[in-house]
């Protein structure tokens, strides 16, 4: 297995706003990335996302997790998928800021 992907993820919401606006943000990845995302399940315990994701017929797992200033992802990719890291690093940073920038 290949070594995690970790990506931070500032932010000035604080935790609690920070965890509002991410819980359920893994549906309207679904919804926006339907045709390439198979499956999406996320379990929130306490302030931690674990997440696992079935796309490009591989499974991704990771989790994240809400702190004040920042949330810190980390994601464990296939290795087939790990060729790809920089470009999934840049697509979860941007769309974590987008589920962070939402009201």
């Amino acid at each position: 297995m290949s070594k995690p992907l970790i990506v931070s993820i500032p932010h000035n919401l604080g935790q609690a706003e920070a965890m509002r606006r991410l819980q359920g943000g893994m549906s309207s990845v679904k919804s926006q990335f339907g045709d390439k995302v198979a499956s999406i399940q996320e379990t929130w315990t306490g302030n931690r996302m674990d997440f696992r994701v079935g796309a490009m017929g591989q499974n991704v797992q990771g989790h994240l997790e809400v702190m004040p200033d920042q949330v810190r992802v980390e994601v464990q990719l296939p290795w087939i998928l790990a060729m790809v890291a920089e470009k999934a690093k840049t697509f979860i940073q941007k769309q974590g800021t987008l589920m962070l920038e939402k009201k």
